[in-house]
């Protein structure tokens, strides 16, 4: 009777759980999970941690990396919000406008043109996509891919949230892959998965259900 009751809660615990991500917008764009092997792989990078209540999300509202002239401010799985050290850039309308400038886009670049800064959105969160770093070795973490969505350009700036139960460290360098795309590295505990094993002890036929359970919430 105890074995059951314990089931039950786990059961209860994991719908909970699983209706929480899905009606929780940041929470659901930063949700990734893969089988691999006997193992599921979770990553909830924008859920709270010990240190980060946040999860991967900047507490300052945006990261910032600069690099040979050019600037970049994002934020993972949300908006960007700036109390402080806004973006000062021209060509902000599609990314707060000038009053506002990076509080209505995920990702904002800056380069010099002509003695000015000159900003383009190249990430909304809206347009995020997650996958394995490595696909041999997803303990090793996640990339986030978020695009612009616009017709006229396609930018985009990757993430790449490489698991440290250390810490935060980063972002220190700025890559540009092509003419409107660009990328970046993050180490942080949140890039860590909840790894959970489908003969693992004490699991059992639960293990299986969480993982049914996982696939309908994420294809369903």
């Amino acid at each position: 009777m105890a074995i059951r009751d314990d089931y039950m809660r786990k059961c209860v615990l994991l719908l909970t759980i699983l209706y929480l991500m899905k009606f929780d917008s940041v929470v659901s764009v930063c949700q990734f999970g893969v089988l691999h092997g006997n193992n599921l792989y979770n990553f909830s990078l924008a859920s709270p941690i010990s240190n980060y209540p946040h999860g991967v999300l900047s507490e300052d509202g945006f990261y910032k990396v600069a690099e040979n002239g050019t600037v970049l401010w994002f934020q993972l799985c949300d908006g960007m919000v700036f109390n402080h050290d806004p973006p000062g850039c021209y060509g902000c309308q599609d990314c707060g406008g000038s009053s506002h400038c990076g509080m209505g886009c995920s990702a904002l670049i800056a380069n010099q043109l002509g003695g000015y800064y000159i900003c383009t959105t190249i990430g909304r969160s809206s347009n995020t996509n997650i996958n394995l770093i490595d696909e041999k070795n997803p303990s090793m973490g996640v990339t986030v891919r978020m695009s612009s969505g616009s017709r006229l350009t396609n930018c985009s700036l990757s993430v790449s949230v490489v698991c440290d139960s250390n810490g935060l460290q980063g972002p220190n360098s700025l890559d540009r892959l092509g003419t409107c795309e660009y990328s970046t590295v993050l180490r942080h505990p949140s890039g860590c998965a909840k790894i959970i094993s489908r003969h693992g002890r004490g699991w059992g036929w639960f293990s299986t259900l969480l993982i049914m359970l996982f696939l309908i919430w994420k294809f369903g």
